[in-house]
């Protein structure tokens, strides 16, 4: 009997089986009103869960209203939510696979344009155009993101005992919507990145200083996401593994937080990178293929935490190498997946691994196993 190629090997995380390895990245698509999901997100959440991977993120989901990044971004900062996630979870499960979802505050990358519409802060021409005005940002200090940028408003403790039990409330929301997974979203520069990386964090409380005190409020708040969060279900969290090359947050400090995490019950680190604005010669050098492999492997073996790798993978048999390689536990695949949303499905035949064409939907896999049949005779 064929070895089946670990990709497709089913994943067992507490209580939680996924059907493969594959899993489809949170990414934000700011196209929400007031915070609730559109006909938008059924469509693209629909499209992603149809095409066969085990594990499908909702993209991040505001914890309250000053954390959006944009007017456009997802919610989860009212009960009102609820139905729309629960509505989302439950396609994902009709496609056979687990429903997750990110959780989020922009800090000093909040109040800003959509991507499309430039990316900068807010100002007066949005409210002209679009009726879309900035509002007040926070952040671990009231260092700006870039120049030309506001500077955001330093946290006092009452503001981060408020922030604490709005990620609480959407935590249960989260479950309450039914979804399989949650994810703390310490990445990319947004508000918790912003009191880890010492670039951004200038405070000198105990939120501040030495890498310790810098962990404590993203630490604090997941192990309320694992106390509220089911025994039996997995909880992640998303790192910038390294800010740069040679500055800031450094590989050696995700290891000490992975390891930290793993102590109050986290299940997997989801490694991504960057989200600082840095000065060119530190920045990453090349996103190359697998660019942050190296790091999701670090912290898989000096942490002893699975780990999740993402970031420009592509072909089958990579993917297939790093798990086989112990370098990570999941493959994460976001703009991949927008290119080609079949890319699961169609790497279960490639590799040999699903003859029946159970990947597909069935509504449309009888027709393609049949089509394929005919241009074989």
């Amino acid at each position: 009997m064929t070895e089946l190629p670990l990709l497709f090997t089913p994943l067992q995380l507490r209580d939680l089986e996924m059907k493969n390895r594959i899993m489809v990245s949170p990414m934000a698509t700011y196209s929400a009103r007031e915070g609730r999901a559109t006909d938008w997100h059924t469509a693209h959440i629909g499209k992603l869960a149809a095409g066969g991977a085990g594990l499908v993120f909702v993209e991040q989901s505001s914890v309250n209203t000053q954390g959006r990044i944009t007017h456009g971004c997802l919610g989860i900062w009212d009960d009102a939510h609820i139905a729309d996630h629960a509505a989302l979870a439950a396609l994902i499960h009709s496609f056979n696979a687990k429903a997750a979802i990110q959780i989020a505050h922009g800090g000093r990358k909040g109040s800003s344009q959509r991507p499309w519409e430039g990316g900068n802060p807010l100002g007066e021409a949005d409210i002209k155009a679009r009726g879309e005005g900035p509002w007040q940002i926070a952040a671990s200090s009231g260092i700006p993101f870039d120049e030309g940028w506001p500077a955001p408003q330093m946290m006092t403790a009452e503001q981060i005992d408020a922030l604490v039990d709005d990620y609480r409330q959407a935590f249960r929301r989260a479950r309450a919507a039914g979804y399989d997974v949650i994810e703390l979203h310490c990445a990319h520069g947004y508000l918790m990145h912003s009191f880890l990386s010492p670039l951004a964090n200038n405070r000198n409380d105990e939120y501040g200083g030495s890498r310790e005190n810098r962990m404590r409020l993203p630490l604090r708040i997941a192990a309320i996401m694992r106390e509220e969060w089911p025994d039996h279900l997995p909880a992640f969290v998303r790192i910038s593994s390294v800010d740069g090359v040679d500055i800031g947050w450094s590989i050696e400090d995700s290891i000490a937080f992975a390891t930290e995490l793993k102590a109050i019950g986290i299940d997997m680190v989801d490694c991504s990178s960057g989200g600082m604005k840095l000065p060119r010669g530190n920045s990453l050098v090349s996103r190359t293929p697998g660019f942050q492999v190296p790091f999701a492997e670090r912290i898989q073996k000096e942490a002893g935490m699975p780990t999740v790798a993402v970031g420009l993978i592509r072909e089958p048999d990579y993917a297939e190498a790093i798990l086989r390689d112990g370098k990570a536990t999941l493959i994460a695949l976001g703009r991949e997946l927008l290119w080609n949303p079949n890319w699961p499905a169609q790497t279960a035949l490639a590799l040999g691994c699903d003859p029946e064409w159970t990947s597909w939907p069935e509504q449309y896999g009888w027709w393609l196993k049949r089509r394929v049949a005919q241009q074989g005779r």
